[in-house]
């Protein structure tokens, strides 16, 4: 992202390409690295069940922030993980990000706490803040212009391919071994990985721009995890104890402090600027409501047939697993019809799709398993819904922005949504210790992501309808603002 005071950036498309005889090398690194990051998130939602039975004392607010905490670091640190790897070079902030991600998983597959294993996954998601942008940063240095855009395409689509297999190979390890498996099994990946990345990856960086406000995002952070704090314990500490008080007060005002940076820092933690244009607010709104609906409802499916349908830790994994790849197929045509027809009617549509699916959840959920006649439907048919959205809500960011800040906005709308998801998480595990892990506990939870969906149906409205003129030629990435690109 560049901040209203930072210097110009070069576009990406006016640098020549750094001698590498062997491109594809490079873009498989930054693949297998990416793949191997958001594979981790879809992973942990299976594991869940197995840390509630390992750490039996330990409430489901708190496993929670197993999830939560790792959203909250990737979004805070994303803008300026960045801006930094146009600093210092894409291929230094690449293997330390991958080799802290490697060293995290680690520590998180030994560690003998809860406490513990949240810190190490904070630090897991910090990792991953680093090394998805240079990841991404360097596809596009080491592809010819006019082969770019297949190779970011080679490289989202991995995303994709992590979300649907995550699930079934995060239960398999899991069956085989136990929970610690899923973050073992990044270890030695993650070794060959860095390996191959010191060797074929060029070195690719300008140390021409003004250093990120790493405070401001470590402020950031903090101040959003400190809400979370004092909003998942009010079931345990009620709303008039003095603890909630104190998180809620110190959070705020650390966010007080974060904004009062954006205004003054040249490249701040997030630029608040963006969202005078209304078009880009609604969008981000938008996503941050659709990654409450999101997140919670991606880890209620696996706790609800874990819990009260008694599925085995590998049959959640699979009985998820179709919605997973509705979800990616969904993506992509969802996308060509964003190119052609705008992402207005996509958002909506899509978003109406989810919150059915969730009416349909909160009417037929029960105690009794059927998995062909309502579970498979329902994830192929909330799978879609959720596919589309994230495809018509980047959209509808890079949109709403002229092409100098499209990766900024894009990247501000993945924070928004990122936050929107811990808040998701949260609310989530504070609804279930109060309600029960039960059939009404989970209906009020996807009651929850119904409303959420369809709120993010009803932000559509306000999405700017496209403009009936040709496209124009597509603008070069800067470099220092291609991690945000990533949805």
């Amino acid at each position: 992202m560049s901040g209203p005071a930072a210097p110009a950036a070069t576009p990406l498309g006016s640098e020549s390409p750094p001698a590498a005889p062997r491109p594809g090398r490079a873009i498989a690194v930054a693949s297998a690295a990416t793949f191997v990051a958001f594979l981790d998130v879809t992973v942990v939602n299976v594991a869940l069940p197995d840390l509630q039975r390992d750490f039996a004392g330990a409430s489901l607010v708190t496993l929670s922030w197993v999830v939560a905490i790792y959203g909250v670091l990737f979004a805070a640190l994303l803008t300026p993980a960045g801006r930094l790897a146009d600093v210092i070079g894409r291929k230094t902030v690449f293997l330390a990000g991958f080799a802290g991600f490697t060293v995290t998983s680690a520590i998180s597959a030994v560690a003998p706490s809860v406490g513990l294993l949240i810190a190490a996954r904070a630090l897991q998601g910090a990792s991953a803040a680093f090394m998805i942008p240079a990841a991404l940063g360097i596809v596009l240095a080491v592809s010819a212009p006019e082969k770019r855009a297949a190779a970011v395409g080679l490289w989202g689509a991995t995303t994709s391919v992590a979300a649907a297999a995550g699930p079934a190979l995060g239960g398999l390890l899991i069956d085989a071994f136990d929970w610690r498996a899923v973050f073992l099994i990044n270890v030695p990946i993650g070794l060959v990985v860095l390996w191959a990345g010191w060797r074929v990856l060029p070195s690719i960086g300008r140390g021409a721009q003004q250093l990120p406000d790493l405070i401001g995002s470590a402020l950031l952070a903090a101040g959003f995890a400190l809400v979370l704090v004092a909003l998942t314990e009010t079931a345990e500490w009620g709303w008039v104890d003095g603890r909630t008080a104190a998180c809620l007060v110190a959070g705020v005002a650390l966010l007080a402090v974060v904004l009062r940076r954006t205004r003054s820092h040249p490249a701040p933690a997030i630029e608040l600027a963006l969202l005078r244009n209304r078009a880009f607010a609604v969008a981000s709104a938008g996503a941050a409501l659709y990654g409450v609906a999101l997140f919670a409802w991606m880890l209620a499916c696996v706790l609800f047939v874990t819990s009260v349908w008694g599925y085995s830790i590998i049959e959640a994994g699979l009985a998820v697993t179709p919605g997973a790849f509705s979800s990616a197929v969904a993506a992509v045509f969802a996308g060509r019809v964003v190119d052609r027809h705008g992402p207005r009617g996509v958002v909506a549509g899509a978003s109406l799709l989810f919150a059915a699916a969730g009416v349909w959840c909160v009417l037929g959920i029960s105690a009794e398993p059927r998995f062909l006649t309502f579970w498979l439907p329902l994830g192929i048919v909330g799978g879609a819904g959720m596919g589309a959205v994230t495809v018509g809500l980047t959209g509808a960011a890079a949109r709403a922005l002229p092409p100098a800040q499209f990766a900024s906005g894009t990247g501000l709308a993945m924070t928004a949504r990122q936050l929107g998801g811990a808040l998701g998480v949260a609310a989530l595990a504070t609804i279930l210790e109060s309600a029960g892990v039960g059939v009404a506990g989970f209906r009020a939870v996807f009651a929850m992501c119904t409303v959420a969906a369809l709120l993010t149906a009803l932000s559509a409205l306000w999405l700017a309808r496209p403009a009936p003129t040709a496209a124009p030629a597509a603008a070069p990435l800067e470099p220092s603002k291609t991690a945000e690109v990533v949805a």
